[in-house]
């Protein structure tokens, strides 16, 4: 039972941590209409490491921070604002993120091409909420919308989606 309560500690640590490491990737950014950031990065390498449950529960944790006006969005920026503003749907897509990349590592392991599926599906899935709410906020076609939100950007999230993956499947034996 106490080995138990120690290993339940050890993932909420774990998970306080990532909150801290996906705020300073936050931080990183390039200012643009959508800033270039390191975000997914720290969300795919928390729900690679920590699963599906604790890897959305800190992408959760880093979303309430932001809403109760902690600075942890990209450009030290935070509240509600920031959510009903033009990249609201992508930081509501971190949790889908999370929650996908967590358990599609949970059903098929954390085998490399298994992380790049895992990743690339919830970066899909943050790029939908994310175009999606841009074109609500801005009066945009889809296709306008893209070419400003995703194509931009492809280049630069394989690349994170290439590192996180591997430092996920070399390090997960050791959380």
């Amino acid at each position: 039972m106490e080995n138990l309560k120690n290993k339940k500690l050890y993932k909420l640590v774990l998970s306080a941590m990532f909150v801290a490491v996906i705020a300073i990737c936050s931080w990183i950014s390039i200012p643009t209409t959508v800033p270039f950031t390191l975000q997914t990065l720290g969300i795919f390498i928390a729900a690679g490491l920590l699963g599906w449950k604790y890897g959305t529960l800190s992408v959760a944790v880093y979303i309430l921070l932001g809403l109760v006006g902690v600075p942890v969005f990209a450009n030290f920026s935070s509240g509600v604002g920031a959510i009903v503003g033009p990249t609201g749907g992508y930081i509501i897509g971190f949790l889908f993120t999370a929650l996908a990349v967590g358990l599609i590592t949970k059903f098929f392991g954390k085998k490399l091409y298994v992380l790049i599926i895992a990743m690339v599906v919830g970066l899909a899935l943050c790029y939908l909420f994310g175009t999606i709410w841009f074109m609500i906020v801005y009066q945009c076609d889809f296709a306008a919308a893209l070419m400003m939100c995703v194509v931009p950007y492809l280049i630069f999230d394989g690349c994170k989606i290439l590192l996180a993956s591997i430092l996920v499947n070399r390090l997960h034996k050791y959380v």
